[in-house]
């Protein structure tokens, strides 16, 4: 037998939480859950419970498709937005980590800017 590896692409931002678990290439898509998919209410898409739930979902697919371990890669929104991952990103990993899917590795994805567009708020930021 010979043991399958997959990646495990966890999006978090302030807002949502989606992963999305493709195949070692990265080319086909097997699962995708998001924090919407789990949790009822709107404000609670983005939480750690969420995310949580959400890489169970996935956990449990993986092991139907016989896929034992998964690199992780980690996004935050980055561009011109925030590139610190939201509050899911964490729990996710852990969840997957003790649902019994070997960790390969965790790397960062975030999409950074060399110097790129400007940031929305106007000359003097959000003033609240």
């Amino acid at each position: 037998m010979t043991s399958k590896w997959g990646i495990a692409n966890i999006y978090a931002s302030y807002n949502n939480v989606m992963i999305t678990l493709t195949d070692i290439t990265g080319a086909e898509t097997i699962a995708k859950v998001t924090g919407g998919m789990v949790v009822k209410q709107a404000k609670d898409e983005s939480s750690p419970y969420a995310a949580q739930k959400a890489a169970e979902k996935i956990a449990e697919t993986a092991r139907e498709k016989d896929i034992i371990g998964i690199h992780v890669k980690v996004r935050a929104p980055g561009g011109n937005r925030s590139t610190s991952p939201g509050p899911g990103a964490q729990a996710a990993i852990r969840a997957l980590a003790r649902a019994g899917l070997k960790i390969g590795r965790i790397e960062d994805v975030t999409p950074i800017p060399h110097d790129g567009t400007k940031k929305k708020g106007g000359r003097r930021g959000r003033r609240v």
